[in-house]
């Protein structure tokens, strides 16, 4: 059980302390600044992990060998994440409805994506979530 929900708890504090961070960026530091600084410190850290949790027959080169595209454009989708956010909140966006504004547009766009790419169904639960998120967008902007 333990297994299950510690991953789900992870992402909620991250996001919760992310979007804190990005909210609290100082408007006279350049949001690319910024991130090389936080780059060199999620490397640092992403490294003593590796060195915490490897498998002891594997070397850090062995494991660049397995990488494919995905390390690369995750790199990039992590950079317009960051960026976008960073000036949403430059732009005045409130930190309570930005997130749930870009949420409900993502969550629609990955049910599309789940149900093109991935082949996964599309139940009621779904189609509720996306009329809620539909329901709740519309109540913001009102």
């Amino acid at each position: 059980m333990v297994a299950y929900i510690w991953p789900i708890a992870l992402i909620v504090l991250s996001n919760l302390f992310y979007n804190i961070c990005a909210k609290s960026f100082p408007s006279a530091l350049n949001p690319f600044a910024a991130l090389t600084i936080t780059y060199v410190v999620a490397a640092l850290l992403a490294l003593i992990m590796y060195f915490l949790t490897k498998d002891e027959k594997s070397g850090l080169l062995l494991e660049y060998a397995k990488a494919n595209w995905v390390p690369f454009v995750f790199g990039l989708c992590l950079l317009g994440l960051e960026a976008g956010f960073i000036y949403t909140f430059k732009a005045g966006w409130p930190i309570s409805s930005a997130y749930i504004v870009t949420s409900a547009f993502l969550s629609i766009l990955l049910i599309v994506v789940g149900f093109l790419l991935y082949k996964e169904p599309i139940s009621w639960n779904k189609i509720v979530g996306v009329a809620v998120c539909l329901l709740g967008l519309w109540i913001i902007n009102k």
